[in-house]
């Protein structure tokens, strides 16, 4: 009744007849701004390369509130900014405790944001219903408890639905225990996704904690048909992005395989 959607809870939508392209355009400059980023430089990437964060206990403190309010700031924001949930969350482990190198941390971001304030997803009309996902880890990634990072996003027709970079909740003791960790947790997603577009009986299995469990689960779905598992080269790995910081070109690379685009490319 009253006409097209083009805004919806700070999203905002364009609709053509080639697909939708969602973005938060206004608000990262919104942000920008009130957190005092709107005149600083840009940054390629919102993470530098193979950069770890540390707790920096000998660090100065910094104040919680303020840097509680930009880390919930940019979580709100990775509902159309898939390529910030990885450094957002890496971030968001030191908010009991910030301190100025976190801060700088954080403020690599919003350069990142500042440098693309109109990079949205877009979802193009004409697609397949084939259901695809990528999943990975990293190691130990975390230097807080040496916990390893998940990744995964989900692919509905070639088109970017559902994406997370989690620490995981165990300490793995390799690298093949940390891969079922993350692959486990995927399958739940998508098995999930399935459930919702199928409609037969739901099975969410987040809260497994051995690797045993999470092999048998892998394997049951397998051989029931439910999903397919195939090795994806690590220049083709999509899930790298929510779990490690990237050079430029492969950052840039694996954005436009998550169908993360500039308006102005787009003819709308």
């Amino acid at each position: 009744m009253i006409g097209e959607m083009t805004t919806f809870l700070g999203l905002q939508i364009k609709q053509s007849n080639d697909g939708i392209f969602i973005n938060q355009e206004n608000y990262v400059k919104n942000l920008l701004t009130r957190f005092s980023m709107d005149k600083s430089n840009t940054a390629k990437t919102p993470m530098a390369f193979g950069y770890k964060i540390d707790a920096d206990l000998e660090g100065k403190p910094v104040d919680q509130k303020r840097y509680h309010g930009m880390i919930g700031s940019l979580f709100y924001l990775t509902a159309s900014r898939p390529d910030i949930m990885f450094s957002t969350c890496v971030c968001a482990r030191y908010q009991a405790n910030p301190m100025e190198s976190h801060v700088v941390a954080v403020k690599r971001i919003f350069k990142y944001l500042k440098g693309t304030p109109k990079l949205g997803l877009w979802y193009p009309a004409e697609s397949d219903f084939q259901l695809n996902a990528f999943t990975e880890s990293d190691y130990a990634g975390c230097k807080l408890d040496r916990k390893s990072t998940s990744g995964s996003c989900q692919f509905l027709g070639g088109r970017l639905v559902s994406w997370t970079s989690k620490k995981q909740t165990c300490v793995s003791t390799s690298t093949a225990e940390a891969e079922y960790v993350a692959a486990a947790s995927c399958c739940s997603q998508v098995i999930w996704m399935q459930t919702q577009l199928l409609q037969f009986n739901p099975v969410h299995h987040t809260m497994t904690k051995h690797i045993d469990i999470r092999y048998h689960f892998l394997k049951d779905n397998i051989q029931k048909g439910h999903i397919e598992l195939h090795f994806i080269n690590t220049e083709d790995q999509i899930a790298d992005v929510f779990t490690k910081a990237l050079d430029e070109t492969k950052f840039q690379y694996f954005l436009g395989r998550l169908g993360m685009l500039n308006p102005d490319n787009i003819i709308l």
